[in-house]
C-alpha cells in the first residue's frame, strides 16, 4: 500500500522533479534494500525496524532530502556547505540528484543514531 502511495506522489510531479526524486528513491532502496516505503508527515519516507531513516519531498523551486532527525547534519560539519540545510532538510536542485556516496553517508549516520548500527 505505502509503496503505491510513494509511486502516486512521484507520478503527481512534473519533470525534472519526478525523475530526480525517482533516482533518489532507487538510490535509497539500493542502500537500504530492507526498507519499507511509507508516507510520513504526508511525504515519501523509508522505514527500517519501525524507524524512519530517510525521506524526500518536492517543492516549487527545490527538492529536499529528509533524514527525519535534527541530529544528522551536524555530524557532517562543512561537508554540506554547497547545499542549503535546515535542522531537518537538505535542499538540492530539481534537476540534480544527490550523489550516491552522500546519500549513503547520510543514511549510515541516521541508521546508527536510530538503530545503533554502525553501517
Amino acid at each position: 500500500m505505502s509503496k503505491s502511495e510513494v509511486g502516486r506522489y512521484l507520478a503527481s510531479l512534473e519533470q525534472p522533479k519526478r525523475g530526480t526524486l525517482e533516482a533518489l528513491r532507487r538510490t535509497i532502496l539500493d542502500i537500504l534494500p530492507e526498507a519499507e516505503e511509507c508516507i510520513s508527515y504526508g511525504l515519501p519516507a523509508f522505514r527500517v525496524q519501525g524507524k524512519v531513516i530517510a525521506g524526500f519531498a518536492a517543492f516549487k523551486n527545490h527538492l529536499s532530502y529528509l533524514p527525519h532527525s535534527g541530529s544528522v547534519f551536524p555530524e557532517f560539519e562543512g561537508e554540506l556547505s554547497q547545499y542549503k540545510t535546515s535542522k531537518g532538510a537538505l535542499q538540492f536542485p530539481i534537476d540534480s540528484p544527490l550523489p550516491k556516496a552522500l546519500v549513503k553517508r547520510l543514511i549510515a549516520v541516521r541508521k546508527r543514531q536510530a538503530l545503533g548500527h554502525n553501517r
